[in-house]
Formats: C-alpha cells, sequence, structure tokens
C-alpha cells in the first residue's frame, strides 16, 4: 500500500520553520499538501538534542519578529494565528558589547538603548535616537510594502525615509550622523546576524535589524527552538498536512517548463501542481531538476551571480555550575577586537582565529534551560563558507578541534577563569555538522548575502524574473526576507502566498 495519494495540490520539500510555514498556509485555505523531510524529526536547525542525559539548544539564539502578547509582530501573530501556543521568554537585554575601550550592556527600548550608548559616550543621545527612529521608519515601510506593492510615486509620497535610504550602504547612512566611532561601535554589534560589512550592507536591511530586535527585543521559546517546529508540525497534521519523515527528494520533475511531481530515493513518484523547495536554488538548479534539459540558462546564471552567506561554527558547553556561582552576568555577550564591520568580514573567509564572536548563556533567559546548578554556554562565530570548503577530511578533526579552543580561550580571557575547567558537556558544531544534518549548501544557514547589488529591495524587483519554471517556488534562508529563523518564517508563508495568487488567477481565467 502507498504512503502516498495519486495527487496533492502541493508538494513541500523540507520539514522546517520555513516548509512548515508553507504547509500552515495551504493548509488554511484548504488545500492537500504534503510535506517530505529527509531527517527524522521536523525543524531542521530549529531543534534540540541530548548530552549526558540533558536537553541542549541546537542554534537559536534569539527570535525576532515575535512581540509581547499584546503587540505581537508578523511572525508572533503568525503563530497566534495559527493556534500554536508557544511559551515566549523574553530575553533580557539586547546585547552587552565587550569591545575596545568599551563594555557596555544595552536594553531594547529606543530611548532606553540610546540613554545607555549616552552613558558610555556622552553628548550622543539625540544623534542615536534619530539614527534609531529611523531605523523604524523604514522598518514600517518595508513591512507595509511586503504586503501592499504600491507604485514608485505613491511609495515616494508615503515612504520617503525608505526610498531615501534603499540605495545606500549603512555606512553611508550612518556616516550622515556625525557619530563618535565608539557610539558607532555600540550600534554595529548586530552586523553579524546578516553577514555584510556595513560598507556592503544596505541600510534597508540595517534598519529593519535594529528596529526589530532594539525597539521590541528579542524572544526564545521555553522549551528551546524545537518547540516551535514540533508544535508547527503537529498543527498542520491537524489541519490535514501529511507529513512523511526520512523522505529524501532526489528530484523534481518538469514537463514543458512546469512542474509535475518529484521523485524520492526510494524511488517514489509522487504528484503535484506545484513544489515548493527549502533546498538551496544552487542545488535545485545544479542536480535537482529532471530532466536537466529543463534548467534555463538564466537560472544557472541567477545562482551563480550570488554569493553565499555565512555559515556556523559553535562550541556548546554545559558547565557544572550556575551563571551566577561563575560571574556570567549577561545573556548576550558580542566581543571582537574591532569594530570595523569590514575588516571583521573580511577575516571570516579563513580558518581562524576568529575575533569577532558572540556567547549565549540561555539561563539567564530561561532558567529552566539546564538543571539547577549547572548552565548552557555557547560561543559562536559565523564564518563565511569559503575557507570552510578548503578543509580536507583527513584535517578535518584537527581544524574543528584548533578553532574550539581558540573560542575557548578567547573567551577565557574576557570571563577571567576557564571554562574546561567546569565543562560537563561539549559539542562542537561546524559547517560540515549544518550541511549533514539538515542538507544546507556548503552549510549556509544564511542564504545569500545581502549586498548593495542583491537584498531584499533588488530581489523584490526581480522576483517574477527569477521563476524559471512554472509551478516552483523556493522558501527558506536563501529566500527574499533573508536569514534567521523569523525571516524564514517569513519565507515560507511568502512561498505560499505565491502558490495561492497562481492558484488564484489560474482559477479566475479558467
Amino acid at each position: 500500500m502507498s504512503y502516498y495519494s495519486d495527487h496533492y495540490d502541493v508538494i513541500v520539500i523540507g520539514g522546517a520553520l520555513a516548509g512548515l510555514s508553507s504547509a500552515l498556509m495551504l493548509a488554511e485555505k484548504g488545500h492537500k499538501v504534503l510535506v517530505l523531510e529527509r531527517h527524522n524529526l521536523p525543524g531542521g536547525i530549529a531543534t534540540s538534542f541530548v548530552r549526558g542525559g540533558i536537553e541542549i539548544e541546537a542554534a537559536l539564539h534569539e527570535m525576532m519578529s515575535i512581540g509581547e502578547k499584546d503587540n505581537r509582530l508578523k511572525v508572533g501573530k503568525f503563530f497566534d494565528d495559527m493556534g500554536i501556543d508557544i511559551d515566549w521568554l523574553k530575553v533580557p537585554e539586547a546585547y552587552h558589547a565587550s569591545l575596545p575601550g568599551l563594555e557596555v550592556t544595552l536594553h531594547p527600548g529606543f530611548e532606553t538603548f540610546a540613554k545607555e550608548v549616552d552613558a558610555a559616550v556622552p553628548g550622543t543621545y539625540d544623534k542615536v535616537l534619530k539614527v534609531l527612529n529611523l531605523c523604524h521608519t523604514v522598518f514600517d515601510s518595508v513591512n507595509e510594502l511586503s504586503i501592499h506593492p504600491m507604485s514608485k510615486a505613491k511609495m515616494l509620497m508615503n515612504h520617503e525615509a525608505f526610498v531615501k535610504t534603499a540605495g545606500y550602504s549603512t555606512k553611508e547612512v550612518l556616516d550622515t550622523f556625525d557619530l563618535p566611532k565608539k557610539a558607532l561601535d555600540l550600534l554595529a554589534p548586530y552586523w553579524i546576524y546578516v553577514g555584510s560589512g556595513f560598507s556592503e550592507l544596505p541600510f534597508t536591511i540595517y534598519a529593519v535589524l535594529m528596529a526589530d530586535y532594539v525597539g521590541y527585543g528579542s524572544f526564545i521559546p521555553h522549551k528551546f527552538s524545537h518547540e516551535m517546529s514540533l508544535k508547527m508540525a503537529e498543527r498542520a497534521e491537524e489541519m490535514g498536512v501529511q507529513i512523511e519523515y526520512r523522505q529524501h527528494v532526489d528530484k523534481i520533475l518538469v514537463r514543458d517548463g512546469k512542474v509535475y511531481g518529484v521523485r524520492t530515493s526510494r524511488g517514489d513518484e509522487i504528484h503535484s501542481d506545484y513544489v515548493i523547495s527549502s533546498s538551496y536554488p544552487n542545488n535545485v538548479y545544479t542536480h535537482m531538476i529532471e530532466p536537466a534539459s529543463e534548467v534555463p540558462k538564466k537560472a544557472i546564471k541567477m545562482v551563480n551571480g550570488r554569493r553565499l552567506s555565512l555559515t556556523a561554527f559553535s562550541v556548546i558547553l554545559i558547565l557544572d555550575k550556575s551563571a551566577e556561582e561563575l560571574g556570567i552576568k549577561d545573556y548576550s555577550v558580542f566581543r571582537g577586537d574591532t569594530m570595523d564591520t569590514d575588516k571583521c568580514y573580511e577575516e571570516l573567509a579563513g580558518l581562524g582565529p576568529y575575533h569577532y564572536i558572540t556567547c549565549i548563556c540561555h539561563n539567564l533567559a530561561n532558567p529552566d534551560a539546564t538543571p539547577e546548578g549547572t548552565c548552557s554556554y555557547s560561543i559562536t562565530t559565523l564564518p563565511r563558507v569559503d575557507g570552510w570548503k578548503t578543509v580536507k577530511a583527513e584535517d578535518y578533526d584537527k581544524v574543528k578541534h584548533r578553532v574550539a579552543n581558540q573560542l575557548i580561550e578567547y573567551m577565557n580571557d574576557y570571563l577571567g577563569f576557564d571554562l574546561r575547567d567546569h565543562i560537563l558537556e561539549c559539542v562542537i558544531e561546524t559547517p560540515m555538522t549544518i550541511s549533514h544534518y539538515t542538507d544546507a549548501w556548503n552549510g549556509c544557514i544564511y542564504g545569500y548575502a545581502h549586498t548593495m547589488d542583491d537584498h531584499i529591495v533588488a530581489r523584490l524587483q526581480t522576483a517574477e524574473e527569477e521563476k524559471f519554471i512554472e509551478g516552483l517556488e523556493f522558501s527558506g534562508a536563501h529566500q527574499i526576507s533573508g536569514d534567521g529563523m523569523g525571516p524564514a518564517v517569513t519565507n515560507g508563508r511568502k512561498a505560499a502566498k505565491n502558490v495561492l495568487d497562481d492558484m488564484q488567477r489560474k482559477g479566475a481565467t479558467a
């Protein structure tokens, strides 16, 4: 007896946050949806694992676009609207910046943040607040325009700040505020979450990031990121979505420029009118389309013209004392030898040593993260894929442990004690780990790099031109909204909306 029906309205490849978001939206509209997930659990990197009897968060530092219960932002509202009840915990601060000449803890709220920068760099309050208010204005415009596209003339009339800053880099816009270097340094640490130095990073992307994180704060699920994916999968199945695990999709079947189904590695051929793929376009267009002759040359040109963003290297430690006993005071610490973001970006091209990192102590937002008397402490750097592509199999173990030791030593100096004296469990995650467990292209977790030539504004303008095969949509970090777990949800919803819009057009002309 076959697992599968003769036909589905939509097949979703990948049961991580993006794919599940697509499935939920489509099921809500009554469509017959199949999700095929290669792993034995949903979630992708939104997952957890167990070591020494302790559950450990695999990846999530902070979740954006959630908002307080009485003032939800778009991702939090989506979960609520779908009937997915997540126990959200608010992260206590924006971040602690440990930079040359600066040790400053900053908290969310535009005025609060500006006051704290001013306390560290006197005389900067008004200018910092103006920066943050500009970010908020652009953030509101992006959210509105993503739902209600409009003409350029109307856009200029109603979204002047967005239009005027859209063509400029973060560096170019921030330079107009004439802030002291130390104040600019305190406005910079989040750059790593979007993965381009300020001279290349579009101000639009920076503005959205800062307005969301600084303006509204960030959240984590009480039961780790896997709480999101498990509850999303459970709700999807309640709504009629069929989810099959350990089912790897080898091929997307195309005839005369149109999708008609997929083939799994076990040989099942499953038919549908639409396919939403979480797999990177790089992989889809070079390996998955059958026959290969159906891949337009423009599709190959597109993926070759885009630059992959960042991957991840993390050392996750379970320590034998509480954060309080160890003197760990901050949930999130960004530490760097410099806040020259372009210089930091260049350093991330290699295999270390890395001198810009982020550290998270989950217990300071979630006291239940580990058993009493212990704490979870992760040290993460987000290198580019370039260097890690050069690591040979025979050198992997040596390189992995060298980099892990360098990161631990770097934080020992900051903390004032040797972390290795307190380790109960140690897990090292590398780009290869990510690639192996999630099939992410080259281990890239952040999709395509945001640059002045390729970012959300440009991608919105070229989105229709990049629909190379009818019925094929993409979701995941590599799509329009970019990287991170919050944007993955948004990208999944966008892919579903594209399918629903196409169905409506075809229904109207039938």
